[in-house]
């Protein structure tokens, strides 16, 4: 056993000693830039390849509206109506007790367009411009529960926590203007989604990478202006003492990405002052854009007014631009005849208003534009003590979904995949969630392979560790 006199001793601990130190202060300079290195990750970025979109807007329909009722018509559900189905799917049904039997749309359908796309007296103004999308009717995902289902289509798994989708893409591609967030969402007025806020979440990611709020009426973002008025000079003054003292409390305490944050949002929100203000003062466009998109009509104006500030913003170089409604209105469990038109009602003309002005502006072609919600519904009555379809609903179904796509490198007029002769199950073309998220990605120049963070050991993705395509059909 090695033995020290005290003068050796002494020798050793502090050699020791200045070791620690330096290894404390180089840990706090690579900290300290990985800290600036996050800050700085929402400057622009270069995509794995040619882009054939740079902004996207999804029109998220929150309750998961049914496609046998809106662009599936089924034949042999009117044909089949009232007779007895519910053995066959038991294990697929949310609610047993509540369980009928098979039930034919209340609504009509007709073919529009070249393409002959089949769409319901319920979307008048959507059926106008079917040659501009690309309709998914075989689309699936994993739950039919609401908040799973929401998080499997949002971040591609079924848990809370992880990135979102525009908050991976944000992460990827970066903004391309520096003075507006890479990612706005325009929630509901009347309200929050089911999900609360968890929908436009960062999750691991650096939090600058989640969705930035902004409201459609009144100040587009809430303390963005200050109550009251000062000299300009005394304005920037106050905003260098701030970052000043704000990067040097940075520097005593490496490591914490939301610290980075609030100094990165506190800058963009200086920034935002103006451009923020100009992208949602929609008094700059004519009276017939308001028309177009139904503002100033009680039904379609908030709507309308979203849809509108989101072709402003993507004009204005935001990359993911995300529009929700408030609580989940296409989740028509009962009186399906009044409640799912109500919602038509309320999104049909503003997204054929901007579908249309994104064209006639030249934007469509770079801006993809995402519409669906989390599941579809069974092709078998939820009971309503009526036998009149009108007035009874339909249960979750997360077999078969149907969404659709326009834009951005994706064919016009076109129908992809196929549900059973009941509308319960995809059965021809299936595109799971993890493949409509590649193919979101690829559209925006991404791989979903090579758009990963490190964690714990693992390449964490959007598409998860399961096997994902890119739908390669529904690329033009």
């Amino acid at each position: 056993m090695t033995q020290f006199s005290r003068r050796s001793l002494l020798q050793h601990v502090g050699a020791g000693l200045y070791t620690a130190a330096l290894t404390q202060l180089l840990g706090e300079d690579f900290l300290a830039a990985q800290d600036r290195r996050r800050a700085d990750e929402i400057k622009l970025r270069q995509p794995h390849h040619g882009p054939k979109a740079k902004s996207v807007i999804h029109l998220f329909m929150n309750g998961g509206p049914s496609q046998m009722d809106l662009f599936d018509p089924k034949s042999e559900l009117t044909k089949r109506h009232g007779e007895d189905y519910f053995d066959t799917i038991a294990g697929e049904v949310e609610s047993p007790q509540a369980a009928g039997a098979l039930m034919k749309s209340p609504f009509q359908f007709a073919q529009y367009g070249q393409s002959g796309m089949w769409v319901s007296d319920v979307m008048p103004h959507f059926a106008q411009h079917v040659d501009k999308v690309s309709l998914i009717k075989s689309m699936y995902s994993t739950n039919l529960t609401h908040e799973p289902a929401l998080y499997k289509m949002h971040s591609g798994s079924e848990f809370n926590g992880r990135p979102t989708m525009g908050a991976w893409i944000s992460y990827g591609l970066g903004a391309e203007n520096q003075n507006l967030p890479a990612y706005v969402v325009l929630d509901d007025p009347l309200g929050l989604p089911v999900n609360g806020i968890d929908s436009w979440q960062s999750g691991f990611l650096p939090p600058v990478y989640q969705g930035t709020r902004f409201r459609a009426t009144g100040s587009p973002v809430l303390n963005l202006n200050p109550g009251f008025e000062e000299p300009e000079s005394i304005t920037q003054l106050e905003r260098d003492l701030v970052a000043r003292l704000s990067h040097a409390y940075k520097v005593n305490h490496p490591n914490r990405p939301q610290l980075a944050a609030h100094i990165a949002t506190y800058e963009l929100a200086a920034r935002m002052q103006i451009s923020a203000t100009d992208a949602l003062d929609l008094t700059q466009e004519s009276a017939a854009t308001h028309s177009m998109y139904g503002i100033g009509d009680e039904v379609t104006d908030s709507y309308g007014r979203r849809c509108l500030i989101a072709r402003r913003l993507v004009e204005r170089g935001v990359r993911f631009v995300q529009l929700f409604i408030d609580g989940q209105i296409w989740d028509n469990h009962t009186n399906i005849g009044t409640g799912l038109k109500t919602a038509c009602d309320r999104t049909d003309k503003p997204i054929a208003g901007l579908l249309e002005d994104l064209s006639r502006r030249g934007l469509l072609d770079q801006t993809l534009v995402l519409w669906g919600g989390e599941m579809g519904r069974l092709p078998i009555a939820q009971l309503s003590g009526d036998k009149d379809p009108a007035k009874s609903g339909r249960d979750h179904n997360k077999n078969a979904i149907a969404i659709w796509m326009a834009g951005g490198g994706v064919k016009k007029g076109f129908v992809l995949g196929k549900t059973d002769e009941l509308g319960f199950n995809s059965v021809e073309n299936r595109v799971s969630v993890a493949d409509w998220h590649a193919t979101v990605l690829h559209l925006l120049g991404l791989s979903h392979e090579e758009l990963f963070l490190e964690r714990n050991g693992l390449k964490e993705r959007l598409t998860g560790v399961e096997e994902a395509r890119v739908v390669q059909e529904i690329i033009s």
